[in-house]
């Protein structure tokens, strides 16, 4: 079966010129740019971007400094597997 494709949404403005890949990562960028953020201070769903890294809350006034295209860095780990060779160091030794 094919697979999905994305929706390009608001990077549609630029037809056929710059490449599917520039595009699809451009259309996920600007997602997290004009999506909800959350007030620091305040924790109120107001955040606007006023200039790359400065943010703005509408509710309580707060104007502070963030990422370039969200208040806060996304944070996306990996479960490492405990390392194996701890034990056979201790098997060698013996």
């Amino acid at each position: 079966m094919a697979e999905k494709k994305k929706k390009l949404k608001s990077v549609k403005r630029f037809g056929a010129r710059y490449g599917r890949r520039v595009k699809h990562k451009l259309a996920e960028v600007e997602a997290v740019q004009k999506g909800k953020h959350i007030c620091p201070y305040c924790r109120a769903p107001k955040v606007k971007r006023v200039a790359a890294g400065i943010w703005n809350c509408r509710k309580c006034g707060a104007k502070f400094t963030g990422k370039a295209y969200s208040v806060k860095k996304e944070i996306k780990t990996e479960k490492k597997e405990e390392e194996p060779e701890e034990e056979s160091k201790e098997e060698k030794e013996e």
